[in-house]
């Protein structure tokens, strides 16, 4: 295996495409072996970048997985743009404030119960606890919304679900962003009004340029082009952004979501965002991939009591979080007592977040930041679909007669 480690490795064209052949190819054939358990396919592609990376197989070693780390950045701002098709202002109207309002509760409550929990119980640095925090406050919304589709679930208490979880990972990036600019300002050791400023002067710049780049984005890509021609354009624009926001040393999340909501709202065009769709699986498997093989194995022996506390503490926040802010706004009790259930699933954005993270933290902290959220996405995922079927059937958003007809299909 030491060859092959070394072969790949090699900083020459043609190695470069065979790794990413064997990057697709393990990641496409483990979603083979995960289907059959029922398991989602991000599982699939984090047990393959296990598998073929440094901490098992060794194909590929670190010094090539950190040199894949352009990947986040593509991968991270293609979701980005992807979240801001939910902020449609004109959906948001009907039951916009309840579900902002639930939004934050929620999110906050886990963001507050895990930094404070890391922190007190295991002793852990302010700025590692509070990144986990963020991270924890995200949702990866694909599980419950399979099951949803799955079980022909209806009602307010999903119509709550799909609201709730169009917002939560944009809370995510927003509370990420201003974290980091907070982290960066006081990484010199000393505490200015300008080293304050300035982090979060590049992140409005960021999102100045998203917005305006939106209506660029308008005006270049009308619907009577080609199919083609429009994705073209929206990648040059998605890669710009990411890159400049690169040069400012800066997340490409916000102005990515800026730019994909700002898009959505002026020009009512859903059509672009299902024609990222069919670009984007490569890119995000690849995505996925790299980020298992960054998961140290070693690190599960001291991390994996914080890793499987943190598991349990994040649900324990999203749920208190979502009972408090249901029972303010007064929503109604199947959304109070079962909402938190269903946005335990983690994966796609809180993946992301970890490996921005790293790159503001220590290289120790930054490896156990990634062990923790690597480990518990795939607890996540493995659990999500069970406990979002439970939250929908206990709030009788899912008939009888679907859950046995169901039961036959399967």
């Amino acid at each position: 295996m030491e060859y092959i480690s070394q072969f790949i490795s090699i900083p020459d064209s043609a190695h470069t495409i065979l790794l990413l052949t064997l990057i697709l190819g393990v990641g496409f054939l483990m979603t083979r072996v995960t289907k059959l358990f029922k398991m989602p396919h991000v599982t699939g592609y984090l047990l393959a970048g296990i598998l073929i990376g440094p901490s098992v197989l060794k194909w590929v070693d670190v010094e090539t997985v950190q040199r894949l780390d352009f990947v986040t950045d593509i991968a991270l701002a293609i979701i980005a743009f992807s979240v801001g098709k939910f902020f449609k202002i004109s959906e948001l109207k009907s039951n916009g404030v309840k579900a902002v309002v639930l939004t934050i509760a929620e999110a906050s409550g886990a963001l507050i119960i895990v930094t404070l929990s890391m922190h007190y119980l295991f002793g852990l640095p302010w700025p590692f606890c509070v990144l986990l925090g963020v991270i924890g406050s995200a949702t990866a919304p694909a599980s419950t919304m399979m099951t949803i589709r799955q079980y022909n679930a209806k009602g307010p208490f999903v119509d709550t679900i799909l609201q709730v979880t169009a917002l939560d990972d944009a809370f995510a990036l927003i509370a990420f962003s201003v974290s980091a600019a907070f982290l960066q300002a006081i990484e010199t050791g000393h505490l200015s009004l300008s080293t304050l400023l300035l982090p979060l002067f590049k992140n409005g710049l960021s999102i100045a340029l998203g917005f305006g780049t939106a209506f660029g984005l308008k005006y270049l890509i009308a619907k009577r082009n080609s199919d083609d021609h429009r994705l073209v354009v929206l990648m040059i624009a998605i890669l710009g952004l990411s890159g400049v926001c690169s040069v400012l040393s800066v997340s490409p999340l916000l102005s990515c979501m800026v730019l994909g909501g700002t898009y959505r709202n002026i020009s009512d065009d859903e059509q672009l965002f299902r024609l990222l769709n069919f670009f984007a699986p490569p890119v995000l498997l690849i995505f996925f991939v790299v980020s298992g093989m960054k998961l140290d194995l070693s690190m599960l022996r001291t991390a994996g009591l914080m890793g499987v506390f943190y598991f349990f503490i994040r649900i324990v926040g999203k749920y208190i979080g979502s009972y408090a802010g249901a029972s303010m706004m007064k929503m109604d009790k199947e959304i109070r007592n079962y909402l938190g259930m269903a946005l335990t699933p983690q994966a796609g954005v809180s993946i992301g977040l970890a490996a921005l993270g790293q790159r503001l933290l220590p290289a120790d902290m930054a490896t156990l930041l990634n062990t923790i959220i690597l480990s518990s996405a795939v607890l996540y995922e493995m659990t999500g679909p069970t406990l979002a079927k439970a939250s929908l059937f206990l709030s009788g958003s899912i008939a009888k007669s679907e859950t046995e007809s169901s039961g036959k299909r399967g």
